[in-house]
This record gives structure tokens, C-alpha cells and sequence, in this order.
């Protein structure tokens, strides 16, 4: 067996060649890429491929987001999560024998296109390499269906925020209009749903689907999650709490749902598939924590989007609510959504003077070490260790 500083070395010195890697390699995850190359050098492609539609604007519409160079790294988990539990315990007599059914409807062609025969399905024979990989067809087309759920989400939220810039471009409702950033988005989720029904396997099915159901439920806990059903401040603590089950709804119920589906389409144990749960749950949490901490340490130029745009929103973060603990004067702004005239700019200069930051960072810090023990099941390998290195990184991102 080689031993962890073997596989390090191994890590350590592999090389990018692609164009695709060429073209990400100012990103934070460049190693990481490497180990999934091939599957990355196609995921656009493929996903456009998926969100096809026989209508020129829609088509647009849907792949607005997909055209720009985001950081895909939702996909990028998967993908690794795949590698890294391919030689993981599985479940016995577990065999990946459906691959030439997955790009194939369940119901007659003829019903699932209704009158339109020309209209493009998921069935659209996109090229799913079946050459012995660590990686199975149905795990690429789970990364492939992560992206689009993240992309319909980024639609909506746009939507709602009414933001302006997106990815460093104009933001879809922007250049489209709100009811088409709408109906785009609703689209692309029901073209996900689509390629993940054909998936045919049904707790992954329901994964998925229940992120769905978590993005829109974290939305409208994210408007009520500091006062009582009097009006009335809750506890710290229980204002905290709300603040991550939130999270977890928003932002970490996709990363942690698809990476148990990846165990899942991969044959591996309960115990397995637990882990990897865990792993993009306490993952997902990081990064928003993070996320969280960009509105105040980068400028909108390197996020790619608006910075105080939370506080703009009315939207109260975790470097707020650590600001409220020291600092109780900013309850009153909080409980009017920083409103007034010079709200944000006191609300901003105190999480600065205050710890906010540094409580944020430590407590990202937790969620990134819980995700790291989630990861001792996993079998030491350079996809594992790829892991273990973006979850340290996640916590020094920029962007």
C-alpha cells in the first residue's frame, strides 16, 4: 500500500495541459481540475446540450450563465467525491450495468415530446465516454445536474435580489428581463429533473429533489430569521442557528445531497454515502461562511458581483450577527432592514471594529475541519487528497 506521503508526491507533481484547464488556471482549484480533466473539458458542452431548447430565446436565456467562465465548483466536488470513493467498500453484488440507458426517456418518445417531435430532450445523444475510468456515466451526469440546478438557482436569486452583475457581466434579469430570467430558470429545473429521473435511481432522485425544495425554503426563512412571531428579538444563539439551517437550505444542501448521490451511483455502503453527506454538508457551510466574509475584505472587481449587496438587501450574515453580539445598537438597524440613511455604513464600520470577521473565519474553520474528519472513511488517494486540499482552500478564496 503507498503510503499518504507517496500519494502527496504523486499529487504533487501532476501537470495541465488542456485548453480548459489553460483557461482556469489563475483559479484556486487548478490541481483539483487535473485529477478530472476529461470530465470537466466537457461539462459545458454537455450541459448546453441538456438545456437546449427548440426556442432561440429561451435557449439563450438558459445558457447565459453557462456561456461565462464560473468557477463550476459544485460539479468539481462531485467529480472528486466519484474518484474518491471509486474503491470504496460497496454494496454487495453492485454493478454499474445502466450507463446506455441514461441519455434514453422512460416514456414513449412520442408522449414526452407531445406535439413537437423536433422539441430537444436530455436523450440527445451527448457522449458519455464508457472507457474504464474511476468515474461512472451516472456520477458525470450528476455533476452535469448539480450545475444546472446551481445555475437555475443563480437566475432566481438574481431575480430576487435584483442584482445587476453576475460572474463580473450583467446579470440575467438584467439583460433579459425578469420574466425571462424567471421562465429560464424554471426551465433548467425542469430539465435537471428530466436528466435525473433517467438516472433511475431512486433515493438519488429524491436527493435531488429535495434540494429543490431546500433552495426555496431557505429563501423565505432568510426574510424571517432574527425575530419571534411577537416581533421580538430571538436569543443570539437562536438567531445563529436559524442563520445556519438557512445556510444549509440556500447554499449546502446541494453540495452535501449530490455528494451522497455520487456515493450512491458509485454502489458505495450507507456508511460511505453517510460520509460523503457530511463532508458537503460541513463543505457547503464553510464556503458560505466565507462567501459571507468577501462582502467586506475584496473588492466587487475581484468578487465577480456587488459587495454590501446583503445589507442593501436587508439580509443580515454572520459577521452581523457576531457585530450584534458585541455591539446591541445594531439591533434597532437590523429590525429595520438598515433602512435609514447611513445604516449600511455604521453596520459596516461595526463588524469591522468588532470581531465579526475573526467569530466568521473561526467558525468556517469548524465546519472545514468536521468536513476534513468526514473524509477519514474515504480511501487515501490523490482524489481524496484533492478533497482535503479545496477544503482548505475554500477558506482562503477570494472570488
Amino acid at each position: 500500500m503507498k503510503s499518504t506521503n507517496q500519494f502527496s508526491n504523486m499529487y504533487e507533481t501532476l501537470k495541465f495541459s488542456s485548453k480548459t484547464t489553460e483557461e482556469m488556471n489563475t483559479s484556486l482549484y487548478t490541481n483539483q481540475i487535473k485529477l478530472v480533466e476529461s470530465e470537466m473539458s466537457h461539462l459545458t458542452h454537455n450541459i448546453r446540450k441538456l438545456f437546449d431548447s427548440c426556442h432561440p430565446i429561451l435557449r439563450n436565456v438558459a445558457n447565459y450563465y453557462i456561456q461565462t467562465q464560473g468557477k463550476h465548483i459544485r460539479p468539481l466536488i462531485v467529480l472528486l467525491v466519484s474518484k474518491a470513493t471509486n474503491h470504496a467498500p460497496k454494496i454487495k453484488n453492485w454493478s454499474d450495468n445502466m450507463y446506455h440507458k441514461y441519455n434514453n426517456p422512460i416514456s414513449s418518445t412520442n408522449i414526452v415530446n407531445d406535439n413537437d417531435l423536433n422539441q430537444p430532450l436530455s436523450s440527445y445523444q451527448i457522449k458519455m465516454d464508457t472507457m474504464k475510468t474511476d468515474i461512472h456515466p451516472s456520477q458525470r451526469r450528476l455533476a452535469e445536474i448539480t450545475e444546472m440546478i446551481h445555475t437555475a438557482s443563480l437566475l432566481h436569486d438574481d431575480v430576487i435580489d435584483n442584482s445587476e452583475i453576475r460572474r463580473g457581466i450583467p446579470s440575467g434579469n438584467h439583460v433579459f428581463g425578469n420574466k425571462m430570467a424567471i421562465l429560464a430558470g424554471d426551465y433548467l429545473l425542469g430539465r435537471a429533473s428530466l436528466a435525473l429521473a433517467r438516472l433511475r435511481n431512486a433515493e438519488v432522485i429524491e436527493l435531488l429533489a429535495t434540494v429543490i425544495a431546500n433552495l426555496v425554503e431557505g429563501e423565505f426563512m432568510q426574510l424571517k430569521e432574527i425575530l419571534d412571531k411577537e416581533g421580538n428579538f430571538l436569543i443570539f444563539d437562536d438567531v445563529l442557528n436559524n442563520y445556519l439551517k438557512k445556510t444549509y437550505l440556500k447554499t449546502a444542501s446541494l453540495i452535501a445531497k449530490s455528494c451522497r448521490a455520487s456515493a450512491l451511483l458509485g454502489g458505495c455502503t450507507t456508511e460511505i454515502a453517510d460520509n460523503a453527506y457530511l463532508y458537503g454538508k460541513n463543505l457547503g457551510l464553510a464556503f458560505q461562511l466565507t462567501d459571507d466574509m468577501l462582502d467586506y475584505t475584496v473588492s466587487e472587481k475581484a468578487f465577480g458581483k456587488p459587495v454590501k449587496m446583503d445589507l442593501k438587501l436587508g439580509l443580515v450574515t454572520a459577521p452581523v450577527l457576531f457585530a450584534w453580539e458585541k455591539y446591541p445598537e445594531l439591533g434597532p438597524i437590523i429590525k429595520r432592514n438598515f433602512s435609514n440613511t447611513g445604516d449600511i455604513y455604521r453596520t459596516y464600520e461595526l463588524v469591522l471594529k468588532s470581531c465579526g470577521l475573526q467569530k466568521t473565519r473561526e467558525l468556517a474553520e469548524k465546519f472545514s475541519n468536521k468536513a476534513l474528519d468526514a473524509l477519514n472513511l474515504f480511501p487515501m488517494s490523490p482524489s481524496r487528497l484533492a478533497l482535503e486540499d479545496l477544503t482548505c482552500k475554500i477558506l482562503t478564496r477570494t472570488k
